[in-house]
């Protein structure tokens, strides 16, 4: 399968293939992931504060996955967390978290992925969340019809079906900055009596791909950045949610992702409780 454009300067692009190396550099990455967690995790740098930090495995991991890809696709762009951005040609640019939830890792917490999405011509068409620990594959790739199909594991999934607000499971997360906090967990406290309850489990990623199977009725967290959500996304999308983005009551950018048959009823509770901003 192909997309043609006519900026390409590469010629069509093959979104099987890109499928299939995000598949193969994924779990290249994850082995590195999983070997460093048997062993000592070194925190190397801070970034938006004191507590968000940055381990020697993530930039290895990094590291290895822009070499795998930049090797066999070398026009391609690249965005990475760590901080490499690198231009590119081809139209085609793939966005990078290398570890998805480095707190958990640091602290041995079963709950982080490696995420690789491929975009073309600003377009996220594949997206790979590897969960690291669990060794479970979700991907979301072009089918036979040419629209994105989600999987796990090469099994198709799909989101929950219709429940009310009050029997819906919703997952958050917090910002390392402490004024946006503040904002936060208000914000938290004012929907969870209209929910069956929240989770904080840790990675963005894993929460929108725990959405698309249906494991939670949706997804809200301010202070996301494009790498964090662009393989998840695309995956929740693929099995039947909705996302939206927008500004966070904290000024940070906020993501919303839920079923689409239910994400409006949750969109106006998360505005009621004022996680939005104007």
């Amino acid at each position: 399968m192909s997309a043609d454009h006519p900026d390409d300067l590469d010629g069509p692009v093959d979104l099987d293939g890109l499928a299939d190396l995000a598949v193969e550099v994924a779990r290249e990455a994850a082995a590195l992931v999983s070997g460093r967690a048997a062993s000592e995790v070194t925190v190397a740098d801070t970034k938006t504060s004191p507590i968000d930090v940055v381990t020697e495995a993530d930039r290895a991991c990094e590291a290895l996955v822009r070499e795998r890809i930049l090797a066999s696709r070398p026009t391609d762009a690249f965005l990475g967390e760590e901080g490499d951005d690198v231009p590119g040609t081809s139209g085609v640019r793939w966005i990078v978290d290398p570890i998805d939830g480095t707190v958990n890792f640091l602290y041995g917490i079963a709950q982080y992925a490696v995420s690789i999405a491929a975009e073309v011509h600003g377009e996220v068409v594949v997206g790979v969340v590897l969960d690291v620990a669990k060794g479970v594959e979700y991907v979301a790739r072009p089918g036979a019809d040419g629209r994105p199909a989600a999987t796990r594991d090469g099994v198709p999934i799909s989101v929950r079906g219709p429940v009310p607000l009050a029997e819906r499971l919703v997952a958050t997360g917090f910002s390392y900055l402490t004024d946006v906090k503040v904002h936060q967990a208000a914000a938290v406290g004012r929907l969870l009596p209209r929910i069956r309850d929240i989770r904080r489990l840790g990675s963005c990623a894993l929460d929108l791909c725990h959405v698309a199977e249906g494991h939670l009725d949706g997804y809200v967290e301010e202070g996301v950045n494009l790498w964090d959500h662009a393989a998840g996304g695309l995956i929740a999308r693929a099995a039947g949610a909705t996302t939206q983005t927008g500004p966070g009551a904290g000024g940070l950018t906020l993501l919303l992702c839920a079923p689409s048959h239910g994400a409006e009823e949750l969109r106006k509770a998360t505005v009621e409780a004022g996680f939005w901003g104007e």
